[in-house]
């Protein structure tokens, strides 16, 4: 298996509500919000990765982007939720490599689907999602970024 499992807690999370239009430009859901998150310094106790997630809400349609709040962040206008935290099986790839992400996802699924272990758990604001793992300077000097993608898991029950 070249998969990992992890655990995320729960916390209290900004969000950027659904865009059903997939829209990062500068005026649009997901740039706006990338925009405000991009702007927050978490303090040095708080700075851990990651922090933002993105995922598919495949009940409503539409993308949505999350931020782990801390006491001190300004959530603006946007809104906020409480995250459940959970299991999830991770997997890394060039981001923007569609086909190689379908290939993981695809052998993810598989694996889940034989484990005697784990069964898949997709429910509101728990989908498969994914954060760039790469540090912006390192993007800059090698001209990619990775993304890494985390796939809801919860344990059988008998």
């Amino acid at each position: 298996m070249n998969f990992r499992v992890i655990s995320l807690p729960p916390f209290k999370t900004v969000s950027s509500g659904l865009d059903k239009n997939f829209d990062f430009s500068e005026n649009g859901v997901l740039g706006k919000f990338n925009a405000y998150f991009s702007q927050i310094k978490p303090k040095p106790a708080d700075d851990f990765m990651p922090r933002d997630f993105l995922y598919f809400d495949e009940q409503q349609g539409g993308m949505v982007w999350i931020y782990a709040l801390t006491d001190y962040i300004d959530t603006e206008e946007f809104e906020t939720f409480d995250f459940d935290g959970g299991l999830y099986v991770t997997y890394h790839y060039k981001d923007g490599d569609d086909e190689e992400n379908e290939r993981l996802y695809k052998d993810v699924l598989a694996w889940i689907e034989k484990s005697e272990l784990f069964e898949l758990d997709k429910r509101e604001h728990h989908y498969p999602m994914g954060h760039i793992i790469t540090p912006q300077e390192v993007i800059k000097a090698q001209g990619f970024a990775q993304m890494e993608s985390f796939v809801p898991v919860r344990l059988k029950t008998k």
